[in-house]
């Protein structure tokens, strides 16, 4: 059995959901996980916002243009009258809530409500539509076997119990249907797995039923060697292991979830990232397999703080790196870089919600110097670090300020924290130097 994922870009409009009808519809059994039509999520987290603030006319007028956009597929894809009804019904049931969502006192629990809708939207209607079709298929609500646990990680027994029970409970089907990114949590309240966390349910569904494969399909032909949006003439690489896509995936590769290949590495199950626009295209595929040494992409990841921590304190001082790292721990705050000397530390957060807080802590022992809009520019592929022009990498940059270096942490990675107005350039030239010339 494979696991197939697609994004909201992929069931976005009434012609892509055909799109994916037809990649579906060859022999073998299939999971497919889909994520919420492209827009839907960050309208409905628009709508909690709204609701937060009070502003409780602006949410009502997005409710109605996101239920004229449901009404609006739904005619175009649905023809059978019985199937219509019945999905006319649950679109009609599902803005119900969302109105009545709107008298509520805000919470954290109504958020996850609110959010979770896009994607019990999007799967009900392409059953109904593979069921109008003449597609043997069945819904698998998620929430009937993804849980994570209180640490929010995913709660891989109880998963791989409840699917498996699930699918036996359910009639026999050459295609299920679940929803991505939503789950329940350690108290059996709906949460989700983060922004992007489609990508991750459908690697932790194939883990737990030992998959042939996972395929993530999404509007672009896999993962490419430099970021396209600021990178002429970038393309697809055919070949990753699960190390190389986990480091582009943390530092900034928009086509993966960071957590992704976690699952499915210890099962050693592949993932191939697909183009529902061009299916025809290899994509990439990423496995335990190493493809050639050097620098095979680049990524960057932005919204990064870099905070440097200097004390007299520190030199040749034991557990002064324990008592940063317990205040980091404290507030739940990862560190992405980090390098030291003899009196200072500088490392790298990408959440500042806990900032001030954290700063004031540190500034009982330290003096504290913060730095916001900066951008990490990851340089990655298999023994990159014995990439033997490297001291050029450093020339070639010698008119950008580089703030941080991480080089040698990884195997498989180098990091260069810059300023992000400087990024778009440090990435053009990154690309001309490394894949232009083909010197590395």
């Amino acid at each position: 059995m494979k696991v197939l994922k697609f994004g909201g870009t992929s069931v976005g409009s009434s012609e892509n959901i055909k799109r994916v009808k037809k990649i579906i519809s060859n022999e073998g059994s299939k999971i497919i996980v889909l994520s919420a039509m492209s827009g839907t999520t960050n309208t409905l987290v628009e709508i909690s916002e709204q609701i937060k603030d009070g502003n409780i006319l602006e949410a009502t007028q997005n409710i109605d243009k996101l239920y004229a956009k449901y009404v609006q597929v739904l005619d175009e894809l649905i023809v059978e009258a019985d199937l219509k009804k019945d999905t006319t019904n649950y679109i009609k049931i599902i803005f119900k809530f969302l109105k009545e969502c709107t008298s509520k006192k805000y919470s954290e629990a109504l958020y996850n409500k609110i959010v979770s809708q896009g994607e019990l939207l999007s799967t009900y209607i392409f059953t109904k539509y593979l069921t109008q079709e003449g597609v043997n298929a069945r819904l698998l609500p998620a929430l009937d076997f993804m849980r994570i646990d209180k640490a929010k990680d995913p709660d891989e027994f109880y998963i791989q119990q409840s699917l498996q029970r699930v699918i036996k409970e359910t009639l026999p089907v050459d295609i299920y249907i679940t929803q991505g990114f939503i789950c329940l949590d350690g108290y059996g309240k709906i949460a989700n797995l983060q922004r992007g966390g489609s990508d991750y349910t459908a690697t932790i569904i194939g883990a737990a039923i030992g998959a042939e494969e996972v395929q993530i399909w999404t509007d672009i032909d896999g993962m490419h060697n430099n970021d396209p949006r600021f990178v002429e003439n970038t393309h697809a690489i055919s070949n990753l292991s699960f190390d190389e896509a986990a480091e582009l995936a943390y530092f900034g590769a928009k086509i993966l979830h960071p957590q992704t290949v976690m699952p499915v590495r210890k099962a050693n199950i592949p993932v191939r990232l697909k183009n529902t626009m061009n299916p025809e295209s290899y994509g990439t595929l990423i496995s335990k397999d190493f493809k050639g040494e050097g620098i095979k992409a680049i990524a960057a990841k932005d919204n990064i703080t870099a905070i440097k921590i200097k004390s007299a304190r520190m030199l040749l001082a034991h557990g002064f790196l324990k008592k940063v790292f317990e205040i980091f721990e404290k507030y739940e705050t990862s560190i992405d870089m980090i390098t030291t000397s003899e009196i200072a530390v500088s490392l790298t957060i990408d959440d500042e919600k806990n900032l001030n807080l954290i700063v004031e802590e540190l500034e009982k022992f330290s003096i504290v110097e913060v730095d916001n809009n900066q951008s990490i520019i990851c340089l990655v592929g298999h023994l990159v670090v014995r990439h033997h022009e490297t001291h050029r990498l450093f020339r070639l940059l010698q008119d950008i300020s580089i703030r941080m270096i991480s080089y040698g942490g990884s195997n498989n990675n180098i990091s260069l924290l810059v300023a992000t107005n400087d990024k778009i350039q440090a990435l053009k030239l990154l690309n001309t130097y490394i894949f232009d010339y083909e010197i590395a």
